[in-house]
């Protein structure tokens, strides 16, 4: 069974910096890419980050380029989201994701809180 367990938010003040874990099981993790999601109160469920099988590519969204950095090792089966200068509007529920045959797999989120 697929699972993923977040870990690694809480509580930061702007311009802080903050290192997200994703630890995974159930599948042959250095085989897939991963993904981190994030989602606001009353928004939508966002695309932070990705990174493919080997770690050699990944992509960003605009709104965080330059600041985050997602990375993983696949010998722990963990991806990473690197959160720098943080801002208040960062503030979310930080979501790990992988799809695995054809299925979307979630964990159950970790919460940054980007406040002073």
């Amino acid at each position: 069974q697929v699972q993923l367990v977040e870990s690694g938010g809480g509580l930061v003040q702007p311009g802080g910096s903050l290192r997200l874990s994703c630890s995974a099981s159930g599948f042959t993790f250095s085989s897939y890419a991963m993904y981190w999601y994030r989602q606001a109160p009353g928004k939508e469920r966002d695309l932070v980050a990705a990174i493919s099988n080997g770690g050699r590519s990944t992509n960003y969204a605009d709104s965080v380029k330059g600041r985050f950095t997602i990375s993983r090792d696949n010998a722990k089966n963990t991806v990473y989201l690197q959160m720098n200068s943080l801002k208040p509007e960062d503030t979310a529920v930080y979501y790990c994701k992988v799809t695995y045959s054809g299925m979307d797999y979630w964990g159950k989120g970790t919460l940054v809180t980007v406040s002073s």
